[in-house]
């Protein structure tokens, strides 16, 4: 949506994602359930036990999603969570229309990231129940009866194993009330059970986060989930190594902002956090100097995209508050595209200065050139139509073509540039200097030996255009990388080999055509000079190789 952004990706440092949907497939399958009243665990079947088959019932009864049939298949509609346990229970012969009929809804309160429940109130058998399902650590607090540390165990039991649980509790009330709040609702509840659910992680993501790592880029998950699943699936895709901690919501509640400075670098998980506490993550690792991208879906994730350096909102789940906030979309949901697009920034990153430093290295020399000769020889080895040809077609064609080259292979091996430093730093100022007083070196030595062999100044500034133009050429290839050309590929970028090739015949009209070259103050010149000046022009090709094979030129950030 902003175009700097993707420039600015390219130095992301840090990349805090959601779970659900962009580390996992975000297609939940409930495999586990643990009725509290029988003490029963079961897997997931099409012939559970009575206890069972009330608390998907139950669970079904409390959800929004539903499913569909299309052709065979099933169709998912709403949040992936509730239709897998509506699946279960269609699976175990009850379908969510037919229970919606037999148990008519009479009121509701909608989830939301604040409370993490969900209550509804069903007419079962004659009687107001009330059922709520919702995150185990929040709705347990809510329970006055049933097997609370049975459920506990079990819950924690569930995670380790990477499932998303959720817990199902209920009550009876003797009337409706007239607006139903969450005070009256919510709270002395009988724990009925938890269900567990599996997400799959992204085929991709692991290797994702492995590029990230390489990449000296901080993988950092956020999720609603239970610590225990989130840290789980967080050490299967890579993101939680050995030294790493995770925080929980209610942790960083109790952290003040100086703690939380100090344990940012070593956290890369946070579970069952609010939107509020994204926006503490995001600028607590900005005030360590990191770039950071957060991942977002909702409305209250608005803020925190809108504070990261870049916020990445969900094309598929998000909504249209988070994308508007944003600075890029995510089409598909993926992690993995969030890590190809920190790729093509640097890519575009890595153009803009191979660009510049060549588009600044020839004109110093171009600059240089006139003004030594002025200053020595009081004459000019270029006329100013040789300063506006080189300029409009040998210096610009190049440029342009190397400004989509190739992202190199190596591009994620690097370390990512600090979020203030100079386009020239690392002494690649320095280098573009060094590369305009060659360019000068070499033309002025081309303009002394025409002119002074044939005493024809015209002579000399034939030579001088011809050296000057053609090593700025040759040079155009040297600035595709700072890896050696024949490694990469000479002509491995088609648009400069174009662009080189449309130059040097450019040229030869201009050189070799009598009414052009009279046209610009040129001569023709012996063979034995053409050989001259094409000899020097190569001089560039030879200088920049033994420096990168010597190292004096090398990748700044490896």
């Amino acid at each position: 949506r902003k175009l700097p952004a993707v420039e600015t990706l390219g130095s992301a440092s840090v990349i805090c994602s959601d779970k659900t949907g962009t580390l996992t497939q975000n297609q939940m399958t409930l495999v586990k359930a643990f009725a509290a009243d029988n003490s029963i665990l079961e897997d997931i079947t099409d012939q559970n036990s009575d206890p069972i088959k009330k608390l998907l019932q139950y669970a079904t009864l409390c959800s929004d999603g539903a499913i569909d049939f299309e052709d065979g298949q099933i169709r998912h509609i709403g949040d992936p969570t509730e239709t897998s346990i509506v699946l279960a229970a269609y699976k175990n012969g009850m379908p969510k229309n037919e229970l919606m009929r037999l148990y008519p809804r009479l009121a509701e309160l909608p989830f939301d990231s604040d409370r993490k429940l969900m209550s509804t109130v069903n007419n079962i058998d004659g009687k107001n129940i009330v059922i709520v399902k919702g995150a185990f650590d929040v709705l347990i607090d809510k329970c006055i009866h049933g097997d609370i540390e049975a459920g506990r165990r079990y819950t924690d039991e569930l995670s380790r194993q990477a499932l998303r649980v959720l817990a199902v509790a209920y009550k009876e009330i003797d009337k409706m009330p007239s607006e139903p709040t969450s005070d009256e609702l919510e709270n002395g509840l009988t724990f009925m059970g938890l269900v567990g659910m599996i997400d799959p992680p992204r085929p991709e993501a692991r290797e994702a986060v492995a590029v990230c790592r390489q990449a000296g880029i901080k993988p950092v998950m956020i999720t609603g989930d239970h610590v225990v699943t989130a840290s789980a699936i967080a050490r299967e895709l890579g993101i939680l190594e050995e030294g790493d901690q995770a925080l929980t919501g209610t942790d960083l509640a109790g952290m003040p902002d100086e703690q939380l400075d100090k344990q940012v670098g070593q956290t890369s998980v946070y579970a069952r956090v609010s939107p509020e506490d994204k926006i503490r993550i995001v600028r607590a690792w900005q005030r360590q100097g990191a770039v950071v991208s957060m991942t977002g879906d909702g409305v209250n994730d608005a803020p925190a995209l809108k504070a990261a350096d870049i916020g990445c909102a969900m094309g598929i789940t998000g909504t249209d508050v988070a994308k508007g906030a944003s600075d890029m979309i995510l089409t598909d949901d993926n992690f993995a595209t969030i890590v190809d697009a920190v790729r093509e920034g640097r890519g575009i990153y890595d153009n803009i200065k191979k660009a510049v430093g060549f588009l600044l290295g020839t004109n110093i020399g171009e600059v240089l050139t006139v003004f030594t000769a002025m200053l020595i020889w009081q004459t000019s080895p270029l006329l100013a139509v040789h300063l506006l040809w080189i300029n409009l077609v040998t210096d610009s064609l190049p440029a342009i073509a190397l400004g989509i080259e190739p992202v190199e292979k190596d591009v994620m091996q690097r370390h990512p540039k600090p979020k203030e430093e100079s386009i020239f730093a690392h002494g690649y100022g320095l280098r573009i200097i060094l590369l305009g007083v060659m360019f000068a070196i070499l033309t002025l030595i081309g303009f002394l030996i025409a002119w002074k062999s044939t005493g024809d100044i015209a002579a000399g500034r034939t030579m001088a255009f011809i050296v000057l133009a053609v090593s700025q050429i040759v040079h155009s290839f040297n600035m595709r990388s700072d890896h050696s050309l024949f490694k990469i590929g000479v002509f491995s970028n088609k648009y400069l080999n174009g662009a080189a090739f449309g130059s040097l015949a450019l040229m030869a009209l201009v050189i070799f055509i009598p009414p052009i070259t009279t046209a610009f103050g040129l001569v023709k010149l012996s063979n034995e000079m053409y050989l001259i000046a094409l000899a020097l022009a190569l001089v560039p090709i030879l200088v920049l190789e033994m420096a990168k094979a010597t190292g004096i030129v090398r990748h700044q950030y490896q």
